[in-house]
């Protein structure tokens, strides 16, 4: 699969199979994260990987999944792993985002190549998860980003709808706007 094709058929997974991802894995994962663009070549990321499973369950505990996910997650079909996006404030304490946002995205398209699904989250309990993993003060935790084989096949749906839902088997769908509503050629067209 090239990488518009992993693109093409990368959906977010929330609920997981307890499978465990190899430490060799992770760290693969990680390297993609780190090798994204960084503003100025300032890298003000670093990472830090949660594999053991009572602290996979701390995580668990100050993230929020959202929306239609939030009834189905059990502890059978959490994430087994998490790698936490952080940010080195004395390298950059403002404008890192893009920063995130690449090495995210490197992250997850690397572990749908692998057939792992991942779920980016930015509605962390910071604070507690700081205090929890020994974060020291200095550090900023940006995203968190969930890993584990997918127990859910997602499906894209073209629509004009934004909300994902839940059909009666519990499948998700993941509308997205149509390309003609989102794409202008050389001047902003009104649609």
């Amino acid at each position: 699969m090239n990488v518009y094709e992993t693109i093409l058929k990368r959906r977010t997974v929330r609920i997981f199979q307890k499978k465990e991802l190899s430490k060799e894995t992770l760290k693969n994962l990680v390297n993609a994260g780190r090798l994204a663009p960084s503003a100025r070549n300032l890298q003000p990321l670093e990472f830090l990987v949660i594999k053991n499973k009572k602290i996979c369950d701390k995580v668990f505990e100050n993230i929020t999944f959202g929306g239609e996910t939030e009834k189905l997650q059990t502890k059978e079909n959490q994430p087994v792993s998490y790698i936490l996006v952080l940010v080195n404030k004395k390298i950059r304490d403002k404008d890192f985002e893009h920063d995130s946002g690449l090495a995210s995205g490197n992250i997850v398209l690397s572990a749908w190549e692998k057939e792992i699904g991942g779920c980016i989250m930015g509605a962390i309990n910071r604070k507690n998860l700081s205090k929890i993993l020994s974060i020291p003060s200095d550090y900023f935790i940006d995203l968190v980003i969930a890993l584990g084989y997918p127990a859910e096949k997602p499906e894209k749906e073209e629509s004009r709808k934004e909300k994902y839902w839940r059909d009666k088997e519990g499948n998700l769908h993941v509308p997205k706007k149509e390309i003609e509503k989102v794409l202008h050629w050389n001047e902003f067209q009104k649609k």
